[in-house]
C-alpha cells in the first residue's frame, strides 16, 4: 500500500481530504502543528511544525512516504500583511525544511505542492482567465511567499525530485473558517437567525467576483493528480478553476435567500482588502487534458451545505454553553 504523508492535516482541506485519500488507497500519515481533531480518520497522526526542521525530517525519515501532499501553509491573507515573517516563514522556510527531508529521507516519493490562485495577482486586470503561462504579479505577502515557495519545489523537480504544483483557485465548503468570504456570511446568517447577532450582515466588497470551486471538486482535483506518480507528460503547475468568476454578491444573495428571516446588509470597511483585484478566474485546460478531472459539484449545493453546517454549529455551541 502506498504510503502518503499530509502536512497540514488539521486545516479546512486536510480534514476532508484524508479519508478520499484513504478510500483511494493510501495509507495517510496526517502531520499538524497543533493535535489533531479526534475525528481524524488517518492512520497515523502526528504532531509536527514544519518550522521544526529536525523534527520534519524524522517524521519524513520514520514513514518513509511514497508520496507527499503539503498543504500547511499560512493561507489566509489579512493575516499575511499583519504577521508576515510568520507567512514568510511557514510557507517558504517550512515548504524548504519539507524538501530537505523529502530529499535525505524519501527521494524517490511523489510530491504535490498546494499553491494559490493568488500568485496570479495584478495579472488579473487582463480580465481573461489565467493559465499557467501567465506572469505572477503577487500583491500580498502570503501570495508572494507561495511564489518563492514554488521557485524551491521547481528547483528541487530540476533535481530529480518528481512532483507537481496544484493552483486551485477560491475553494469553498462546510468546516472552512469564517475567516474565509463565503463561511463569513453563511456563519454570520447562522448567528442572526439563532438570535445571537442583530439582523445586521456585515461584508466587504460585494462586487470583486472569484472563480470558487466546491473544496471536494479540489481534493478530487488533488486525487488525480497523485495518479500522475511516474508520468513525465504532464506540465509541473497546474490550475485548479472553474473557468468563470462570480460575483461575491451572487454567493451572498444566494445563502440569503435560503434564510428564514429579514437580513440587512452593510459594509464593514474593515473587510476590505487593501489589495483587492476586481476579477479573478482561471484556464484549467492543462489539468483537464492531463487527468480529465472536471468540477462536479453546483455551487448551489456547495452553498447550502455551508449554511447548513454553520446552522448546526452555531445550534450545537449553543447548547453546549
Amino acid at each position: 500500500m502506498p504510503r502518503l504523508l499530509l502536512t497540514g492535516a488539521n486545516g479546512f482541506v486536510g480534514k476532508i481530504l484524508t479519508p478520499r485519500l484513504q478510500r483511494h488507497g493510501f495509507h495517510v500519515t496526517a502531520v499538524s502543528g497543533t493535535n489533531i481533531a479526534d475525528q481524524s480518520t488517518a492512520d497515523v497522526q502526528v504532531v509536527c511544525d514544519i518550522n521544526d526542521a529536525h523534527s520534519l525530517a524524522a517524521v519524513v525519515r520514520e514513514t518513509a512516504p511514497t508520496h507527499v501532499v503539503h498543504l500547511a501553509a499560512v493561507s489566509h491573507v489579512p493575516t499575511s500583511f499583519i504577521q508576515p515573517l510568520q507567512t514568510w516563514q511557514t510557507n517558504v522556510m517550512g515548504s524548504l525544511n519539507l524538501l530537505e527531508a523529502i530529499r535525505t529521507h524519501a527521494p524517490n516519493a511523489f510530491v504535490l505542492f498546494s499553491s494559490s490562485s493568488e500568485v496570479y495577482g495584478g495579472a488579473f486586470q487582463l480580465g481573461e482567465p489565467v493559465n499557467e503561462d501567465t506572469q505572477c504579479l503577487p500583491l500580498n505577502p502570503y501570495a508572494a511567499s507561495k511564489v518563492a515557495a514554488e521557485s524551491a519545489f521547481r528547483e528541487y523537480f530540476r533535481q530529480g525530485l518528481d512532483g507537481v504544483i496544484a493552483r486551485p483557485f477560491n475553494h469553498i465548503g462546510a468546516h472552512q473558517s469564517h475567516d474565509f468570504v463565503t463561511a463569513s456570511f453563511a456563519r454570520q446568517i447562522a448567528l442572526i437567525e439563532a438570535d445571537k447577532q442583530a439582523p445586521i450582515l456585515k461584508v466587504g466588497n460585494l462586487d470583486a467576483r472569484r472563480d470558487f470551486l466546491d473544496v471536494q471538486d479540489v481534493c478530487s482535483a488533488y486525487l488525480a493528480l497523485l495518479d500522475l506518480t511516474g508520468n513525465t507528460e504532464y506540465p509541473r503547475c497546474l490550475n485548479i478553476a472553474s473557468g468563470h468568476s462570480r460575483r461575491i454578491g451572487e454567493m451572498l444573495d444566494a445563502l440569503l435567500a435560503q434564510s428564514i428571516v429579514q437580513i440587512d446588509v452593510q459594509l464593514d470597511p474593515a473587510r476590505l482588502r487593501p489589495s483587492d483585484i476586481p476579477v479573478a478566474a482561471g484556464n484549467s485546460d492543462a489539468l483537464r487534458k492531463a487527468t480529465n478531472w472536471q468540477p462536479a459539484v453546483p455551487i448551489e449545493k456547495t452553498l447550502s451545505e455551508l449554511l447548513d453546517y454553520w446552522r448546526k454549529k452555531i445550534c450545537h455551541e449553543a447548547i453546549i454553553s
